[in-house]
């Protein structure tokens, strides 16, 4: 049997309340009481001075930050929730709201700086509340897909490949064009620049203009006349566009290797996920956060796929990191560079492993006799004696620099070249019959040892440990929870917004649901104390539903 179904009737009557009212642990009042605590002189920063009146900065980021909390990213469709949602009604008073109005807003400059400040403000409320700790600040980062063509990259050393043969063109039509007496002041010996090319061009104007009206029967000048335009076709409708064209590439390019044509500031960049398993590379951001407590208190956006490099700039970019004694983070960050920055002009303490560090510790590397590592050293003499016999003496001291100008110390060895024996001095050699050498850099060695140091530390050891639990859950609810795997904007600044209100939309998220266990808790105390029963059973579920929380942060999805 079924229950009655007749669709004869002509009206449908609904019973609607007249008033609705929003509880006090639901998150869409949480985001408004934390909206509406932010000085007012700062969300009316750039109010317009002319032209119609603008919507309130507040109304946009409250309904912004709840539809994101809702794992609602789309432009179209957050005016369409406005629409039909009842929380996103409360918070916009039942306004209509187009959705280009909510693009313009979360791509706009001055968003920009009301995120900044808003993240300042939500820090401060997290330390009056004792919802963060001042011991350790966690850093991480992950990749996010651009809203970019997979398909639509430009590579580095392609476009140097072909610029240089388009600059080897140019030089040899140059030369033909000489041979052949085109008057023109350009001198050019590996090349012609984009202007040179267009002085070029407009100097074979001048010649064609100069030629007199050929004669029937092919004189000599129409012959020079068709040869000079033959030319200038060349240079205006192929040399000129590619050399414009590898000129603009230059400058996209400010250091990396690749970059997409839809989203010129997008890299391309190997993906954790990669649903093919063929390792693919798309055109991506990196985005570094610092939490504590699960909270993201900083975050900013790169275009270098490598975090090693991202690690110092976005320290020094992070205010409240002289809040925090440690600076967190794993192996992929550890560089001599970085700790150096970290120890000496931060002044914190960095509780980052090196890349090789757990790998050393193993048994087989320790007694791996080929390492220099393992080598026997005479400290009085200052030389090393290998697992052969052969011993390396201290040779000069080198120094050298990276590709980005960081400057590193060396102490070089070199095998002696008188050993006790013939076949040692053949050991001692290279197969291109050069000494042997070792590099020694004094500087780095000390901070593996400092970094082994504080990591053998029980205390600061938990504190390392907790990096898993602190920050990389805030990725998991990220990209598990609220499926948040690619940007809708376009551009590093629009995309640093939009990844901004996602993150916040996280941190209050997570307020929100702290706050419904305290007022779900208060109100089992009241009914446990009127109903006599021992309150410890509630106390004994609060510890397992806290537990929870770690494996599921988000009160969207969980409650």
């Amino acid at each position: 049997m079924y229950k009655n179904y007749n669709m004869n009737q002509e009206s449908l009557e609904v019973q609607i309340p007249y008033t609705y009212t929003i509880r006090p642990d639901h998150i869409v009042r949480i985001i408004s009481n934390f909206i509406d605590s932010l000085p007012s002189d700062m969300l009316l920063k750039n109010t317009p001075q002319t032209g119609r009146k603008a919507f309130h900065p507040a109304m946009l980021l409250k309904m912004t930050l709840f539809a994101y909390s809702q794992g609602q990213t789309s432009g179209r469709k957050i005016p369409q929730m406005n629409e039909e949602n009842l929380p996103m009604k409360w918070l916009t008073q039942d306004t209509s709201i187009s959705y280009r109005t909510i693009n313009r807003f979360r791509v706009a400059s001055s968003t920009q700086d009301l995120i900044k400040q808003m993240y300042l403000s939500f820090y401060a409320q997290l330390k009056e509340q004792d919802l963060v700790s001042d011991e350790a600040i966690f850093v991480d980062g992950t990749k996010i897909n651009a809203d970019a063509n997979k398909y639509s990259f430009v590579w580095r050393k392609a476009t140097e490949k072909n610029e240089a043969k388009l600059d080897q063109k140019t030089s040899d039509l140059y030369d033909e064009m000489i041979q052949a007496g085109v008057d023109t002041s350009i001198k050019a010996e590996e090349g012609l620049s984009t202007q040179q090319l267009q002085q070029l061009a407009a100097d074979l104007d001048e010649e064609v203009a100069q030629e007199k009206t050929p004669q029937p029967g092919g004189s000599l000048s129409k012959r020079r006349r068709r040869k000079l335009k033959k030319y200038r076709h060349k240079i205006t409708t192929d040399f000129l566009p590619r050399k414009q064209k590898y000129t603009i590439y230059d400058a996209t390019f400010q250091g990396r290797n690749s970059f997409s044509q839809t989203d010129p500031d997008a890299t391309f960049m190997r993906m954790k996920e990669d649903p093919m398993m063929n390792g693919q590379l798309k055109p991506g951001y990196n985005l570094q956060i610092a939490t504590n407590n699960q909270y993201v208190l900083n975050y900013q956006v790169f275009p270098n796929p490598t975090d090693t490099r991202t690690l110092i700039p976005f320290l020094k970019a992070t205010a409240v990191l002289n809040d925090f004694s440690y600076v967190v983070a794993d192996a992929g960050y550890g560089s001599e560079s970085n700790y150096s920055t970290i120890i000496d002009d931060l002044e914190k303490t960095p509780l980052i492993p090196y890349g090789m560090m757990l790998k050393e510790q193993k048994r087989k590397f320790k007694n791996d006799p080929t390492k220099s590592a393992n080598w026997a050293y005479n400290a009085s003499d200052d030389f090393y004696v290998d697992h052969q016999g052969v011993s390396f003496s201290f040779k000069n001291y080198s120094i050298r620099h990276d590709k980005y100008g960081f400057e590193r110390k060396f102490k070089i060895y070199e095998a002696d070249k008188n050993q006790p024996t013939a076949e040692l001095d053949q050991l001692a050699k290279t197969p291109t019959r050069r000494q042997r050498k070792i590099y020694y850099n004094p500087t780095w060695e000390y901070f593996k040892n400092y970094t082994k140091e504080k990591l053998s530390d029980p205390e600061l050891k938990d504190s390392y440990e907790q990096r898993k639990i602190d920050v990389e859950s805030v990725f998991g609810n990220l990209k598990g929870n609220f499926a948040f795997h690619r940007v809708h904007v376009r551009g590093q600044a629009a995309v640093s917004n939009e990844l901004g209100l996602m993150l916040m939309a996280l941190n209050l998220t997570k307020m929100a649901k702290f706050k419904q266990l305290n007022y779900f808790f208060k109100t089992e105390k009241k009914s446990a104390q009127r109903n006599n029963t021992k309150f410890s059973k509630i106390r004994k579920f609060r510890v397992i539903f806290i537990k929870l929380e770690t494996f599921c942060p988000s009160p969207v999805f969980c409650i």
